[in-house]
């Protein structure tokens, strides 16, 4: 069997996530105090202990998952199932392919902490809280949607940023143009055009300042060449050169993610199972409406790891 292991990003968070973990798995918790030591905060009470106001914050959402994420890693490997052994290639959605990117080596644990922290703040300086907004549009073709943006922008930006799954795309951008496209994506036949919970407006144009940011900093990190290839999100294609893994996280912050692409990529490159390593199970559920042909298998508890471990 060849499998992809795929990280999540935001929107997965919830109060609680990594709190088993850490209690039955040594490895685990070393992560989640790495983490902690690495950003001078107490993120772990945050999220297990805090308040979902807190934890949704982008600067505290984002190393979380990334621990979640890694702290399943360290368990599997202490276990003797290395990353590169048991896997082909990694993706994550948005800020899950700088978790990929850490499983796999090319960067520490510490430095992807910081790198997400500042990812988050430099997302919400781009745009005072209340000028962008996001939308969910469902029951559209990305061709539609981008038709649909290009009617609403009216000289402001508004634009694809996810595309999700078929019939599932984001858009991002100013908040009158978002809601502008939400009413034009309904006359056009959508089925419901949502608001989300966000507090920036990710993946879009606006981002411009967050991404500067993130290349000055990107560029004092030493980056490493990943054991597996990385599917990288605005390419929807494998990448391993670490000459270039700098430049197209600075194209992400900006940039769609192409997740529909990376899945479809990932079957014509033999792959037939999936498995999301993190906390709840967004990706699975678009994967299998992405391509059925593909199994999928979700780790998130210690439950999980044994039952993958036995399942090899």
């Amino acid at each position: 069997m060849t499998r992809a292991f795929v990280f999540p990003g935001q929107g997965s968070q919830f109060i609680g996530m990594g709190k088993a973990l850490a209690e039955a798995e040594a490895p685990a918790r070393l992560v989640f105090e790495e983490v902690n030591d690495a950003l001078s905060q107490d993120l772990s009470a945050i999220m297990w202990d805090g308040s979902e106001d807190d934890l949704r914050l982008t600067e505290n959402t984002q190393p979380a998952l990334m621990a979640v994420s890694m702290a399943i890693i360290r368990t599997l490997e202490a276990g003797g199932l290395k990353v590169a052994d048991i896997a082909s290639h990694v993706a994550g959605h948005s800020l899950g392919e700088y978790s990929a990117l850490c499983a796999t080596g090319a960067f520490s644990i510490a430095d992807t902490a910081k790198l997400l922290k500042l990812r988050g703040q430099a997302m919400q300086r781009a745009v005072p809280v209340g000028e962008g907004a996001m939308a969910a549009i469902l029951g559209l073709s990305l061709d539609v949607v981008n038709e649909v943006v290009k009617e609403a922008a009216e000289g402001e930006v508004v634009v694809s940023a996810n595309d999700n799954a078929e019939g599932q795309i984001v858009i991002s951008g100013h908040k009158a143009a978002v809601e502008r496209a939400i009413v034009i994506a309904k006359e056009k036949g959508a089925k419901r055009g949502l608001l989300l919970p966000v507090s920036a407006p990710f993946h879009c144009p606006l981002m411009k300042p967050a991404a500067e940011e993130m290349k000055a900093a990107l560029a004092e990190v030493a980056i490493e060449r990943p054991s597996l290839p990385v599917i990288a999100n605005v390419l929807a294609a494998p990448i391993s050169e670490p000459s270039g893994i700098a430049t197209l996280l600075v194209e992400q912050v900006t940039g769609a993610v192409r997740w529909r692409e990376s899945v479809t990529a990932m079957a014509s490159l033999g792959i037939d199972q999936v498995v999301e390593i993190g906390a709840g199970k967004v990706l699975t559920g678009l994967i299998r409406r992405i391509d059925k042909s593909l199994s999928f298998t979700k780790i998130q508890e210690p439950a999980d790891i044994e039952a993958f471990a036995a399942s090899l």
